[in-house]
């Protein structure tokens, strides 16, 4: 076997190990909890512009979300649970 390909080969079951859950050793996959992103933007005393303005989205994507027809993804998933968890230093470090 070429050295390419036994690298080759070991992204490929990295990755496959990746899909089922699990990680390679020594490190850990997060899975970030669903977020209801209409409660969270009203307790946070936003509009649906003033919400995709500040935090970066589409107001056409929050619009989305809210209404069920997507669901947020990777890294918007996780940008929306720290929101959730902390708006204030969201805010903090977008305006930095």
């Amino acid at each position: 076997m070429s050295q390419q390909f036994k690298k080759m080969r070991q992204g490929m079951l990295e990755s496959i190990a990746y899909a089922k859950g699990n990680s390679a050793p020594g490190t850990r996959v997060h899975h970030p909890k669903p977020v209801d992103v209409k409660s969270l933007r009203i307790s946070i005393g936003m509009t649906q512009e003033e919400f995709a303005a500040k935090f970066g989205v589409s107001t056409a994507t929050l619009r989305h979300w809210e209404r069920g027809d997507r669901s947020p993804q990777g890294p918007a998933l996780v940008l929306l649970n720290v929101i959730q968890h902390d708006p204030q230093a969201v805010i903090r470090a977008l305006a930095a």
